[in-house]
């Protein structure tokens, strides 16, 4: 009788042991090739996030590997039995990870310990220390377009929740990019009394300065109004032409080329201040980005024409020497598609040893044409000087004179916190917290 039990309990174990067995086999071959990435990111000095990123709480996580096929970057890898952010420049802060985890063993961080980013506070409802000033998208620092439009949208909701106000308008909504004009579509949607500025000439905020044909948008939105949008991967020129479409069907008003100067508490509201009139409001949604005001180089000739902050088309460089500085996605875009331009020679300048902040894709691409002739690449070397037809660098502890015609500097944008504490709106240093 018990040899046949034990006869019929092993027509279970010698499937059951097959099945376990390559499923370590196969995870142990993950779990090599996590290892091996991890190996060469920390080697290549990649280890800064630029923006919102996962904190994983090993004591929380089991293992269950639900983070993994959820990131659609690849940014993150099982290592001895817990989840490990891998590639941290690859992350752009979406969430799915945290989303996906059925342990909460994630939290989304700004910063880390050894690099710390400046946030405004805000609530829940993205309202911040200031009762009636909200704030939304990248200036909050998220940067990720489908994010960005939705907490405009739900910024909007709260101020619709606004009660005992006189004021000619509900809200006035600064900036056109996708956290504005979420935040415009939702104002309609809600009834209410709005104004829409934008210091440029066009809508699109950061979007419009991207290089051209660069990637935006790799995931669905919802809209007010419009309803849910699928989209997969887009470039910059059919995003903007969707955002126009939007504005021609919905019939948003935005008022173009008028740039916010100040904004002053007043009972029960707000009077902001433009170059062409004041507008009286009970709230203000702050949709302004964090590139408003570019990170300059402090070297004396960047006042020189020749110097600017942002490539908007590439073919405006052709046959000219062109000096492009930032180890960022929009450094390495603006060197990639300026190099494919006809008679064109591009230097990329960068102060650190490795592109800290640039996606794989970019530094792939931009390698692959520094091989080829196309770029030449100048790690560890910072401007000197910029003069009309050259500019002098440090590389090397020596001082390098190229002939120059144009320089795009890469480096950033400076939150406004001058103009943040000036309207009383706090702001933190984040180093990894969220």
């Amino acid at each position: 009788m018990l040899k046949i039990e034990t006869h019929g309990l092993e027509i279970y174990l010698i499937p059951l042991a097959f099945v376990m067995f390559f499923y370590f086999r196969k995870r142990g071959r993950r779990e090599s090739s996590a290892i091996e990435e991890l190996k060469e990111v920390l080697e290549a000095g990649l280890t800064e996030p630029s923006s919102l990123h996962p904190l994983i709480d090993p004591n929380k996580c089991l293992g269950s590997a639900s983070c993994v096929p959820a990131c659609p970057e690849g940014a993150i890898g099982i290592i001895k039995g817990k989840a490990v952010l891998i590639h941290p420049t690859l992350c752009i802060g979406h969430g799915a990870c945290k989303d996906a985890c059925p342990h909460d063993a994630i939290s989304l961080v700004f910063g880390t310990e050894k690099r710390g980013m400046d946030i405004p506070q805000v609530s829940s409802t993205f309202e911040t220390n200031v009762p009636g000033i909200f704030i939304a998208g990248e200036l909050g620092g998220m940067g990720l377009i489908r994010k960005s439009a939705s907490q405009g949208s739900h910024a909007i909701d709260s101020i619709s929740k606004l009660r005992g106000s006189s004021n000619p308008l509900d809200v006035v909504i600064i900036g056109a990019g996708p956290a504005g004009l979420g935040g415009t579509l939702g104002a309609v949607e809600k009834k209410l009394r709005y104004v829409t500025l934008e210091q440029e000439g066009s809508l699109g905020g950061a979007i419009f300065q991207y290089p051209r044909n660069k990637v935006a948008m790799t995931a669905p939105v919802k809209l007010p109004i419009i309803g849910q949008v699928k989209m997969g991967e887009i470039s910059k020129e059919a995003l903007l032409e969707f955002w126009n479409r939007v504005v021609q069907k919905t019939g948003i008003k935005i008022n173009y080329n008028e740039r916010m100067e100040s904004i002053a508490k007043i009972d029960q509201g707000f009077l902001v201040k433009t170059g062409k009139q004041t507008y009286q409001t009970r709230s203000i949604l702050l949709a302004i980005g964090r590139r408003g005001t570019p990170r300059k180089l402090d070297v004396p000739g960047e006042d020189l024409p020749k110097v600017v902050y942002r490539l908007i088309d590439p073919e405006q460089y052709r046959n000219m020497h062109v000096l492009i500085v930032g180890g960022g996605d929009s450094a390495l875009e603006a060197a990639i598609t300026i190099a494919e331009e006809p008679g064109t020679t591009v230097t990329l300048s960068y102060r650190s040893e490795a592109f800290g902040r640039g996606k794989q894709k970019n530094r792939e691409r931009l390698y692959a044409l520094a091989e080829k002739g196309k770029i030449k690449v100048m790690l560890k070397s910072t401007v000197k000087r910029v003069e009309p037809d050259k500019v002098v660098l440090n590389f090397e502890n020596k001082e390098i004179t190229l002939a120059n015609d144009g320089i795009i500097v890469c480096a950033g944008g400076i939150l406004p916190t001058p103009f943040l504490k000036e309207i009383g709106v706090m702001v933190e240093t984040k180093f990894g917290t969220n």
